[in-house]
């Protein structure tokens, strides 16, 4: 009988605890928190929070020590967090490498903003561990028991939602819930929603913008730029929904739809205007997109299907994209390139690319940043940055496109420190397709002569 009852406790502790750190697990931390609910029910004055925890690049971590030294990385988190808590706290260990902390009748907000500080602290000491000195943080999130929670899984929602919000706003830090972050949360989780709902209804659309030789005048090519007539809300910008599919993996469908109506797009004018068969189609590549492992075949059956030769396709990728993993990513340029297909580093100034891969990257062109262009005729640094990229594509062979001409002083600098190509307001803002075509008719983007 004692060995049963051993066993059968054995058993019970089992299912209440993670196995690895022996912390709570979801199920007890759960129990324990409608417990703090109900008496905070009862009592007036009784307030409690909770303290959502997930470790800051701890994929990095596994991926280049090893899941042994990770495993051994949150057993030693879930001693240094039992360290600093008081008798009657529970911590417990949700799964992966996300913490919870439930802080039981505290004075107020200022208390668990104070431990949550001093577990930053505290985690941003370094762990040896196997013999590596391991350095990580955490963000965290924390919602407090005043705002008067019927259901502990509501609870532990907003402190999730705090949580993502303290790593979106540059993680090792904390946020501490409120109504706005719910209401928030509940719109991108509607925006994600129409998302898969505009997929499926064709409620996306390619506008057009003109890339224009800053030698001619004459129009070059085009940049894709998609938009989203929403039923309800009408035009969505990019920079609202583009993030939201980036997160939610939609990117990847979102990005092939793009490809793949852009080349139809263009076949269709090489058809009407014969003698635009020079005409290039450049197309923003995510990052997401960019690491599938059949992205060399999806795009080799999309110029097939669309009848366009590889030559006219110019895939944009940003600096980020390129840097974050550089081998891999000249291994697939190379195979991108020996297709025909040409390559432009978009954004190019405004992100950490090397110099010292920059010449073994198989690119053609390089894109200057708006950010640098909206102010070359009146900040003198400015001026210097985009003349040293100018002179740095020369010296390797590449073409340069300015992005975001706006101004006949723009023009002017540009032409003077003889950067190739313009795109830009100055030239057209983004057009529909049929606008488009229009202006590859009538050619009447033309900018007249201009004093430098």
């Amino acid at each position: 009988m004692t060995n049963r009852k051993v066993t059968e406790e054995q058993l019970l502790h089992d299912a209440l605890h993670d196995a690895l750190t022996g912390l709570p697990n979801r199920v007890l931390f759960m129990d324990r928190l409608s417990h703090a609910i109900s008496l905070a029910k009862r009592r007036r004055n009784y307030l409690f929070a909770v303290l959502f925890f997930d470790l800051d690049r701890f994929k990095l971590i596994n991926d280049s020590l090893g899941h042994s030294v990770g495993d051994q990385l949150l057993i030693a988190i879930a001693r240094r967090l039992e360290k600093y808590l008081r008798v009657g706290d529970t911590v417990a260990r949700l799964g992966g490498d996300e913490f919870t902390i439930l802080l039981e009748d505290i004075k107020d907000e200022n208390v668990a903003t104070n431990i949550a500080n001093r577990l930053q602290e505290e985690l941003t000491r370094s762990f040896n561990l196997s013999g590596n000195e391991v350095f990580t943080s955490a963000s965290i999130g924390i919602t407090l028991s005043s705002f008067n929670y019927e259901r502990p899984e509501d609870l532990l929602r907003d402190a999730d939602i705090a949580m993502y919000r303290a790593k979106a706003t540059g993680k090792a830090r904390y946020e501490v819930f409120n109504t706005t972050m719910h209401t928030r949360a509940a719109a991108l989780l509607q925006l994600e929603t129409d998302l898969r709902r505009g997929l499926e209804r064709r409620e996306f659309q390619l506008y057009y913008q003109p890339i224009v030789s800053l030698k001619t005048s004459a129009i070059t090519g085009f940049e894709a730029l998609i938009r989203w007539q929403h039923p309800q809300r009408g035009l969505v910008s990019p920079a609202e929904f583009i993030p939201v599919a980036e997160e939610t993996g939609l990117i990847v469908p979102i990005g092939w739809w793009v490809l793949r109506e852009a080349c139809r797009q263009l076949s269709a004018w090489k058809i009407q205007f014969p003698e635009y068969q020079s005409l290039v189609m450049s197309i923003n590549l995510s990052a997401k997109q960019f690491t599938q492992t059949n992205l060399v075949e999806e795009i080799t059956e999309i110029l097939r299907e669309t009848n366009v030769p590889a030559q006219s396709l110019k895939l944009e990728i940003t600096e980020s994209v390129i840097m974050d993993n550089a081998e891999i990513a000249t291994t697939m340029l190379f195979q991108l390139q020996s297709l025909g297909i040409q390559l432009s580093i978009d954004d190019f100034g405004t992100g950490y690319s090397s110099l010292a891969y920059l010449y073994r990257f198989p690119t053609h062109t390089l894109k200057i940043d708006r950010s640098f262009i909206n102010k070359i005729d009146i900040d003198s640094e400015q001026f210097e940055i985009v003349r040293t990229i100018v002179t740095l594509a020369a010296n390797l062979g590449m073409d340069v496109v300015a992005e975001g001409v706006e101004t006949l002083k723009h023009l002017a600098q540009l032409k003077a420190l003889n950067c190739g190509s313009g795109q830009g307001y100055l030239f057209s803002k983004p057009v529909d397709s049929q606008m488009a075509a229009k202006l590859l008719q009538e050619q009447n983007i033309v900018v007249d002569t201009i004093p430098i």
